[in-house]
């Protein structure tokens, strides 16, 4: 004797159990997206590889306007690079796009409290930059971690810190090391000298409350430091896959 599908109440009455048509419509669903995703982000990330990115949601997001004018790393001061890496990311020419030590020594010292300090590198920076929003979150993170690794193959160090100059904010409404040097010192970013870089640098990580002229306090000391801090990475080759 056949038993019919499902479960049998006590009123009589009979669940009907998912078929397995629609069983596999909602496993199919969840997966066309992801591969659609996949899809759609290496495009776009091979895209940029040669293609300068228009516009971030970060700059669309931005009440104050859009300032903006893209230049090749070749046209860029080299000791602007040299500069982001003294300030954002000493091992940037080593790692693959995450810096664990830099990481976890950011969340020890987070915990004890003082003035928070970032662990992402400049290629995290740069994938949050260019596809994604502001702000933290789990998700956010998990789709910066998959950006990161992307360009970190598909771009190389060279593409990574030419469009991190490009698209990073270095004051109200301004996007890039090309118009900062241009609002702040009235020239582009070729004649950069070591401490103008140092100042710009400085500025990045609060660009909306921080200035690269006349900068006082915690920017001037840390403008000061950087500036130091950019022989270094030159004199020990850490800008050494930019060249």
């Amino acid at each position: 004797m056949k038993q019919k599908a499902g479960a049998r109440y006590a009123d009589g009455m009979t669940a009907k159990t998912p078929s397995p048509r629609r069983r596999s419509r909602w496993i199919s669903i969840p997966l066309k997206l992801l591969i659609g995703f996949v899809i759609l982000s290496l495009l776009m990330v091979t895209l940029y590889r040669f293609v300068p990115p228009p516009v971030t949601m970060t700059m669309l997001l931005d009440p104050n306007g859009i300032t903006k004018d893209w230049v090749s790393l070749d046209e860029i001061d080299p000791d602007m690079a040299r500069a982001a890496i003294a300030a954002e990311d000493g091992k940037f020419c080593a790692h693959h796009g995450f810096d664990v030590d830099a990481i976890a020594k950011a969340a020890i010292h987070n915990a004890s409290g003082g003035r928070v300090r970032g662990g992402s590198t400049i290629s995290q920076q740069t994938a949050k930059n260019v596809f994604l929003w502001q702000g933290g979150g789990f998700i956010r993170k998990g789709f910066e971690a998959w950006f990161t690794m992307l360009i970190e193959a598909i771009w190389g160090k060279r593409r990574i810190m030419e469009v991190y100059l490009n698209v990073a904010e270095t004051g109200i409404g301004t996007y890039g090391v090309q118009a900062g040097a241009i609002r702040y010192f009235k020239h582009g970013a070729g004649r950069l000298t070591r401490a103008e870089a140092a100042r710009i640098a400085a500025v990045l990580p609060l660009p909306k409350r921080r200035a690269a002229i006349a900068p006082s306090g915690f920017t001037r000391r840390y403008g000061n430091t950087i500036a130091a801090r950019i022989g270094v990475v030159q004199r020990d080759g850490l800008d050494a896959c930019l060249k």
